[in-house]
């Protein structure tokens, strides 16, 4: 997921607070945790961790710190975020190899170091995100604002992201600016247990699916292959006529059209639906593509 917004606007908060609607570790998963963080240095005394990563690097990172490597070749921090969130900040602000390093841990699930006499993988199932400014000076599209250097501005900022990792990422939101309004008014706000509630029904769900089709370690949406999300998330005629439409019209790549089932079935099954409808693949296609550019297409 990328977060795109102003400086000030909760983005970095906001990933903070995304492990603590995340379901607890399992028994299998505790243990991958702890191993990794233990040849990593970062456990004494033989204890366990039983929370799940986050891990934010900063921008700064190098790509042996990102993915692995050095003398003895330790995991890095994709890998010290498995099973948790590696967020990235200001992201554009990552050197473009380091960013493009975690194209293939994000895709297969795990960091694989390759050195002249040996090779090392370690897994790296991660909920990767990022957050960043729209812009180099960070107030592009505020309204009264006027950038000097125009959309240029804006352009070559984000352009620094490559075309094939923004392929990999699932869900590109935009946040807005705060106000001192917007923190006087009194707001309703749903509490965090609730939404760890439902996160943690919805994974139950996807795991009691998997365990009935035979694939034990298979436990989210995210992990399944292509073939099986094309069963599993088969829309109906209404999903499949709009999913028809917004690929033709968005140009998606098979990745991309695979990644919209997945982020569909997922909110299926977040509303405890069997069926993924057409308001589920509307959601995932405006997830992806932003709302914007979605009307623009219509």
């Amino acid at each position: 997921m990328i977060m795109c917004g102003p400086p000030g606007a909760g983005k970095s908060m906001l990933a903070q607070r995304l492990p603590s609607i995340l379901p607890p570790l399992l028994p299998r998963e505790l243990l991958e945790v702890s191993m990794i963080q233990s040849i990593a240095g970062e456990l004494a005394g033989g204890r366990l961790s039983d929370r799940r990563p986050f891990r934010a690097p900063h921008h700064s990172a190098s790509m042996a710190a990102m993915v692995g490597g050095g003398l003895r070749v330790r995991p890095g921090e994709v890998s010290l975020a498995h099973n948790g969130v590696l967020f990235l900040d200001e992201l554009p602000e990552f050197t473009p190899a380091v960013l493009d390093s975690l194209r293939q841990p994000i895709e297969s699930g795990e960091a694989v170091i390759v050195r002249a006499n040996h090779r090392v993988s370690y897994p790296a199932r991660v909920q990767l995100v990022a957050a960043m400014n729209p812009c180099r000076c960070g107030r592009a599209g505020e309204p009264g604002h006027r950038c000097a250097r125009g959309l240029r501005c804006q352009t070559d900022y984000q352009g620094r992201i490559s075309g094939p990792l923004l392929d990999r990422i699932d869900i590109r939101i935009e946040v807005p600016a705060v106000s001192a309004s917007d923190l006087i008014r009194p707001g309703r706000a749903e509490p965090s247990a609730d939404v760890a509630a439902r996160v943690a029904a919805a994974r139950a769900i996807q795991r009691a699916r998997f365990e009935a089709l035979g694939l034990a370690g298979v436990m989210t949406n995210a992990h399944c292959s292509t073939s099986l999300i094309e069963e599993i998330a088969r829309p109906d005629s209404a999903g499949a006529a709009l999913l028809q439409d917004a690929s033709d019209k968005l140009g998606f790549s098979a990745r991309a059209y695979h990644r919209v089932l997945k982020v569909a079935r997922t909110l299926a099954d977040l509303d405890g639906e069997e069926n993924v409808g057409r308001i589920h693949l509307a959601e995932a296609i405006s997830c992806r593509v932003g709302a914007e550019r979605l009307a623009q297409a219509a």
